[in-house]
């Protein structure tokens, strides 16, 4: 996988209104992994990509009604099957991580790239998800070396406001290769 001016080649690309430019320095140091599914408990279809793009049907199903209204992003999604959307380019910033901290440095969107992985925090995570989790960590680990080891769920830089990716994903899986 190479990435060229943002963008993750040979991957699904869905690009969405709800990004905005990164602060200088640009300097994309973090990865941070989330786990999604809509409805809740609910996989495949075409919701999420509803979600981030704003065009979520708020009659659809019951929860949508909350948040459906919601300009949220994230730069990758990778569903059950291991398959890659892109919706923000990397060079971009995704709104995924709201308010949030890693290591004192606050505002993670402004340096992290956001991962959702189709899920929940009640089940594991596909071996098809891993592949292509280690596959794209690799990538922008080439293209981004600040990132280094800095890999961290929602709910670590979120903590009290966010579970996911849950208890369920396992960091042992991630590659230690870059």
């Amino acid at each position: 996988m190479r990435i060229v001016a943002g963008w993750m080649e040979g991957v699904r690309q869905v690009p969405t209104p709800f990004f905005n430019a990164r602060k200088k320095p640009f300097n994309i140091s973090l990865i941070v992994i989330h786990g999604i599914s809509l409805p809740p408990g609910i996989f495949g279809g075409h919701y999420i990509d509803d979600l981030f793009t704003g065009t979520l049907d708020k009659n659809a199903d019951p929860y949508f009604a909350g948040i459906y209204k919601l300009e949220v992003s994230t730069h990758l999604f990778i569903n059950r099957q291991g398959i890659i959307t892109q919706y923000v380019s990397f060079l971009d910033r995704a709104w995924h991580a709201g308010r949030s901290a890693y290591n004192g440095e606050v505002e993670c969107n402004d340096f992290s790239v956001g991962i959702e992985l189709e899920g929940t925090d009640f089940e594991a995570y596909t071996d098809k998800q891993y592949q292509s989790l280690n596959a794209a960590v690799k990538a922008l680990r080439r293209t981004y070396p600040q990132i280094q080891n800095r890999i961290a769920g929602h709910s670590d830089i979120a903590p009290g406001r966010k579970t996911d990716p849950g208890p369920f994903f396992d960091f042992s899986k991630l590659s230690p290769d870059f």
